[in-house]
Parts: structure tokens; C-alpha cells; sequence
């Protein structure tokens, strides 16, 4: 499969706002390359950067391709401020995809979250009822939140980056936007972060091993001013991806194991074989440092390990929020999204990458639900004219 990559005209491209669309309408493939800007050529198309609408909102988000190849995951030992859990190395063969350009800002997730009253006077009127057949295709909406200001004591601005959902909220966040759109999203595996992250390269950052460059590329504990930062003011890396180091943590798929990467024992797997599934609530990754870290946990292959329990100690609830932390330092926790060239089959291979996977969760989930403090509605394409249609045509 040949692949064409043009990083210079890729940061071009990108600042000018445009967006590409293939003849058949499927948002970012092309039947023939574009006259000028980044590309990556595989046989279903040309994969380019697409700016796309949240359906029913004028909010936008912009997708990168990102071309396949093999890279090798984790530091090597010599690495300056390497953990132990980042080796041994071993190599990841990695398809196509689009990443976002930038993390998830509050102007896309609180549309997410505004679900949760929508979906409370559908349940009221009796509109769009969540039945044994169409439940599959529902999503929970986060509750809402008890104390605001303590929550998000740095503000909503609507560029700044979203913080403090768990992983299964921004997983329930990637259900919701497939659903309206018709497109696979989904959060990253931590190969698939990493190798977006270096875009090719093996030093420590994706632009080298000196710290001391980090200044120009990410919002970290030296100059960020403890708050986070408007996405996309540094320089992007080379594929044209924002914030990878520092600014807010990201969510990825994977749980982290105590041996590190020894299970695949230095041998070459493909991106799928790589993923961790989550077998237990903790540790799971996340990956690329944030505005409260020192340069070395903003290296590309640092990991964070999620504490549920500690990050959750200020949360009334009990059994504790399924969607909300409310301890540091999930104030620097985000995420941003993907989607594969390739998506799953199945209503159940692709509900594997959204779904509740630990009993705390589901057990979490369910008592809000029996409580009615919970909300559970269909996202699918209709939503968004159902939600006009609630509001009045406002």
C-alpha cells in the first residue's frame, strides 16, 4: 500500500481552516488527491485533513490522516527521566487513521454533556424510548454536576481543552458523535497514540531530545501559569497534531500491566495485537504530559497510570460518579479522538471500544439509572433534529 505524506504543506493546510471531502461524501477520503496539502494514499482512497459540523450545532472539529507504518514503542533505557514501565521496546506495525487535530475542547464536549437534559424530557414526553432492540445504540450522558465551580475552577472557555470525565465518559463521548455523524470514532489505543505522537520520529519528543525545546511545542509546568491552555497555540507536531505534549493528559484504551510491555516479549505485532484491553478499573493509560508536568513526563512515551478511587475522594456519590472525576489531577485530563480508515463490523466489536468495561462502572451506571439520577437515550442521525424539534426550532 503506497503512502504519501507531505508534512510542510500539511501545517499549511491546516491553518487555512480548509477541509476536504471525498466525491461520495464520506467526510476525509477522496477518490483523487488533493492539488496541494498533506495526503496519505491507500487503496480505498485518498485520506485527507477534514473540518466536519457536529450535527445540529455550528460547532466544528478537524481531523488529521495519519499515514501507516512500523514504529517502535516505549524508550530505551538510556532515556532521561525513562520509567519502567515504558519498555522493553518492541515494534508496532500501525494502519491509517485520522486523529484529532487537537484535544476534545469544552465547545464540543458540552454538547455531549447537555444530553443529559435532553434525554430527561424525552423520558417525560415519551419521545424516543430506549428499548431491548435500539439499546445498543444508546448512550449514557454525564450527570450533572453538583459544584461547578469547584469542578472547573479554570473555566469553560469554549477552546480550552475538556477535563476531568472518566474514560468511560470520553468513551460514551465517541459513541454519541458516531452515532449523530454516521462515522466510527473512537479513543486511541496507546500504540496508535504513540506512533501519532513521534509522526515518525525516535527521540525522546517528537521534535527532538532537548528539552529545553519544549517551550515552542507544549503548555507544561514552566510556562503554562497552572491552567490549561487554548488548544492549538504551540507548534503542531510533524503530522500536524496539536498539544501531543503537555497541555492536558489523554485518555487512551489500555490498561497498564505491572511487567510493562514484557508480554510481547520484543516481537513485531500489529496495532491490534498490541492493545491492552481493560480487564480491571486500574491502572489504564494516559499519555502525553499536561500543564502541571515536568518535561520528562511530557516525552513521548511517558504513561500515566488512572487512580480512580484517589482522583474521586471530593465525589458525594456512592457508588462514585461513572462519568465525573473530581481530584486532582484530573483538572489536566482530556482526551482527544480517532477514527480508523477501517471501522469495526459489528454493533458489538464497535461497542467494545464505548461501553462500560469493569463491574464498578456498569454497577455505577445502573444505580443512577434505578435512582433516576442517570440519563439513557439513542444517538443516532435523527438526534440532533429531535433535540431542534424539543427545543422548539431554537
Amino acid at each position: 500500500m503506497k503512502k504519501s505524506f507531505c508534512t510542510v504543506s500539511l501545517v499549511l493546510l491546516l491553518f487555512s481552516g480548509s477541509a476536504l471531502q471525498a466525491d461520495d461524501g464520506v467526510p476525509g477520503l477522496s477518490a483523487t488527491p488533493p492539488a496541494e496539502g498533506n495526503y496519505v494514499q491507500t487503496d480505498q482512497g485518498y485520506m485527507v485533513p477534514y473540518t466536519a459540523v457536529i450535527p445540529g450545532t455550528d460547532v466544528t472539529y478537524t481531523m488529521v490522516p495519519i499515514p501507516g507504518g512500523v514504529f517502535t514503542m516505549g524508550s530505551p533505557e538510556s532515556e532521561p527521566g525513562r520509567e519502567p514501565n515504558e519498555g522493553p521496546q518492541f515494534e508496532v506495525e500501525v494502519p491509517p487513521f485520522w486523529m484529532g487535530q487537537t484535544e476534545v475542547r469544552w465547545a464540543e464536549y458540552r454538547l455531549y454533556m447537555d444530553l443529559y437534559g435532553v434525554f430527561k424530557e424525552f423520558e417525560r414526553a415519551g419521545v424516543r424510548p430506549v428499548t431491548d432492540d435500539n439499546k445498543i445504540h444508546a448512550v449514557t450522558a454525564p450527570t450533572e454536576l453538583y459544584d461547578p465551580s469547584y469542578t472547573f475552577p479554570f473555566g469553560e472557555d469554549p477552546e480550552l481543552p475538556a477535563v476531568t470525565m472518566t474514560q468511560f465518559a470520553a468513551r460514551q463521548y465517541t459513541k454519541w458523535l458516531s452515532g449523530i455523524t454516521g462515522q466510527f470514532y473512537r479513543l486511541p489505543s496507546e500504540a496508535e497514540w504513540e506512533y501519532a505522537c513521534r509522526a515518525g520520529t525516535d527521540t525522546a519528543y517528537s521534535f527532538g531530545d532537548d528539552p529545553a525545546d519544549l517551550d515552542d511545542y507544549a503548555w507544561y509546568y514552566d510556562n503554562a501559569d497552572d491552567t490549561p491552555q487554548q488548544v492549538g497555540q504551540k507548534e503542531p507536531n510533524p503530522w500536524g497534531l496539536y498539544d501531543m505534549h503537555g497541555n492536558v493528559a489523554e485518555w487512551t484504551i489500555d490498561q497498564i500491566l505491572p511487567e510493562g510491555y514484557a508480554k510481547f516479549n520484543g516481537q513485531r505485532v500489529t496495532a491490534e495485537e498490541a492493545l491492552v484491553w481493560p480487564e480491571d478499573l486500574i491502572p489504564r493509560a494516559i499519555r502525553g504530559g499536561s500543564w502541571e508536568s515536568d518535561p520528562e513526563d511530557c516525552r513521548s512515551a511517558a504513561r500515566l497510570e488512572s487512580k480512580e478511587a484517589d482522583w474521586k475522594q471530593g465525589d458525594p456519590n456512592l457508588p462514585y460518579s461513572a462519568w465525573w472525576f473530581t481530584d486532582d489531577p484530573t483538572l489536566a485530563i482530556g482526551f482527544r479522538i480517532m477514527r480508523p480508515l477501517n471501522s469495526p463490523d459489528s454493533p458489538e466489536d464497535r461497542e467494545r471500544y464505548w461501553g462500560a468495561d469493569a463491574w464498578e462502572i456498569a454497577e455505577s451506571v445502573e444505580d443512577r439509572m434505578r435512582d433516576g439520577r442517570g440519563a439513557l437515550g439513542i444517538a443516532d442521525p435523527e438526534l440532533p433534529e429531535a433535540i431542534q424539534e424539543l427545543r422548539g426550532g431554537r
